[in-house]
């Protein structure tokens, strides 16, 4: 009985917490931000596709793209810093890669992959959005072990190698924050 009335009030309770602020906190535009951006994200890409032509090898997967955005407009943040950006999608791919090898590829083994990364990189400290997407990409492509390498972890590194070179180069940016 005790329970039922916490879960009630929780339930009740959920239209306020929804509600949220009508505005939030904004930092000021830069266009040399946004340019710089512009710039960055898209050399990142033109790097992974240059280097799948030259491998012959497909090293781009849409995560990637979600990434650049995290690495090139919003570099300051942890979710885009090294251990989060290579980690994350690893820990995804190496999730994704485990689910199909049990056999599982359907809309559970889909959900189950994405819901499990999330769980894991949070343990690891390695929490990056777009490796969501990596799972879900792996298990729908039924990756197998190779995955993990080419396209996830060359691409990965790529762009992380982009990130260190054109956010450095500059003076109003610096990538990594940190490290580890």
């Amino acid at each position: 009985m005790q329970e039922e009335n916490r879960v009630r009030r929780r339930v009740r309770r959920l239209p306020g917490k929804m509600r949220g602020r009508l505005r939030g906190h904004h930092a000021p535009l830069s266009l040399k931000y946004a340019l710089w951006g512009l710039i960055s994200g898209t050399a990142s890409i033109l790097a992974i596709l240059t280097v799948t032509h030259m491998a012959g090898h497909p090293l781009l997967i849409g995560s990637f793209g979600a990434s650049a955005v995290l690495l090139f407009g919003a570099a300051e943040s942890p979710l885009a810093q090294p251990r989060n950006l290579l980690g994350g999608h690893l820990v995804s791919a190496l999730v994704a890669v485990a689910v199909v090898a049990l056999g599982a590829t359907g809309m559970l083994a889909i959900s189950l992959a994405v819901g499990l990364s999330i769980f894991l990189m949070y343990l690891t400290r390695t929490v990056h959005p777009p490796g969501g997407a990596t799972a879900l990409i792996g298990v729908q492509g039924h990756a197998g072990l190779f995955f993990i390498l080419i396209p996830v972890l060359a691409g990965v590194l790529i762009l992380l190698a982009t990130a260190l070179l054109t956010n450095n180069i500059v003076h109003h940016r610096q990538y990594p924050r940190h490290w580890l």
